[in-house]
């Protein structure tokens, strides 16, 4: 598995080049609509400071007056491609859900919210440039997928006084994509959001909450909303996975150092929930079986809840072609003051205490409380491996 996740980390980087300024626009054979540019806040300007991205603090003794790494250095790791190698999107364009043909029912999107701004972000597209740095709802975002963790987390770009835009590292930790700013070249694992190494180490970047959820069920919940174009200015093979079979059971994760912890297989599928410095991770094969699970973090409620039809994105040589992992959601289930208390129905969930159904998506539509959404918690859809390395002290829900 190892050689065969080089291979396609070589081959996405060979198609990427060195630098996302020179890359080709994508040709008209790809028969992508155009998008449309949104309004986006300017990131800060380049700073003249020591780099951890080719510096000393990652490859050798710390001689260049950065802080001392939060990790051990050796354990950061090259992961195949150069910096930039798999691109980021820099400047996503957009379009209206009726506009987009290249999509099927039950292939998986990123859901993302802030505001009354709701957008789609196809993992089709995000599985070739793990980093889109975008705007929505007036604040400026990095939304973010790695592949070898199928983890997808939102972050603010706004840390330590600055407008960070993020891209790829070409590094890994714990298997995780390792972003770099472009203001301070600081290094931060995308699983934390933390930067591990540079000027910024220590500074941490706030979260929002972001589903994965198929491209049905975001549509019917969002048909004004906007959605990432395949219009990227990147020639890709959009549809396809050059990760196939990376979310097998019997996987082992890639250059991943640490010890697994042996509780679970490496490859075990969980919604990770960390709320209020406790971690919770539900396995979802016990989440699959009753559908809603109430737990409680740090003294508040949060209801995990999951649903059919939604493919993974790694298991097949297609995207729109993977097995039906189905859609997590986590949210607090409280309403003006009332605690909900859910149960699972055909299409959806019903609470008990008005009768009203709500989407995976926590939106309310039908019932007394039609048109209520509920208040979204930040979780993964992840692997243990990675959840375990990072949330060494987690409880599990099995």
């Amino acid at each position: 598995m190892a050689a065969v996740l080089a291979c396609a980390l070589s081959a996405t980087a060979c198609a990427a080049g060195t630098a996302p300024d020179h890359q080709p626009r994508a040709t008209a054979h790809q028969a992508n609509p155009t998008g449309v540019i949104l309004p986006q806040i300017p990131a800060s300007r380049r700073e003249h400071v020591p780099s951890a991205l080719y510096g000393t603090a990652v490859y050798g003794p710390t001689t260049s007056g950065l802080p001392r790494p939060l990790v051990n250095p050796a354990d950061i790791m090259p992961g195949g491609p150069p910096p930039d190698g798999i691109p980021a999107i820099n400047n996503p364009r957009f379009l209206r859900p009726a506009r987009v043909t290249f999509l099927s029912a039950h292939e998986p999107v990123l859901a993302l919210q802030i505001g009354a701004d709701a957008r789609a972000y196809p993992v089709q597209i995000l599985i070739w440039h793990e980093i889109v740095n975008d705007t929505v709802g007036g604040v400026p975002v990095a939304v973010t997928y790695c592949p070898l963790c199928n983890s997808a987390i939102a972050y603010d770009r706004r840390a330590a006084g600055r407008v960070l835009s993020f891209g790829t590292s070409g590094l890994l930790y714990n298997s995780n994509l390792v972003m770099y700013d472009r203001q301070t070249q600081s290094l931060w694992p995308q699983f934390s959001g933390q930067a591990i190494a540079g000027v910024l180490t220590g500074h941490q970047l706030h979260p929002y909450p972001m589903q994965t959820v198929s491209w049905a069920a975001w549509r019917t919940a969002h048909p004004h909303g906007w959605v990432l174009s395949r219009d990227t200015g990147y020639v890709r093979d959009y549809g396809t996975n050059p990760y196939p079979g990376r979310d097998s059971i019997n996987s082992q994760p890639f250059l991943f150092q640490g010890q697994v912890n042996g509780r679970y297989t490496a490859m075990t599928r969980l919604v990770g929930v960390h709320h209020g410095g406790a971690a919770v991770a539900v396995l979802l094969s016990a989440l699959r079986h009753r559908r809603v699970i109430d737990l409680t973090l740090s003294g508040q409620p949060v209801v995990v809840w999951w649903q059919a039809g939604t493919a993974s994105a790694l298991s097949s040589r297609t995207v729109a072609g993977g097995s039906d992992i189905g859609a997590t959601g986590a949210f607090s289930p409280v309403v003006d003051g009332r605690w909900l208390h859910f149960l699972p129905v055909a299409g959806g969930f019903r609470d008990r205490e008005t009768g009203s159904r709500w989407s995976v998506l926590g939106h309310a539509d039908a019932g007394p409380l039609t048109g209520q959404n509920l208040t979204p918690v930040t979780h993964e859809d992840t692997f243990w491996f990675v959840w375990a390395a990072f949330r060494p002290h987690t409880r599990v829900v099995s």
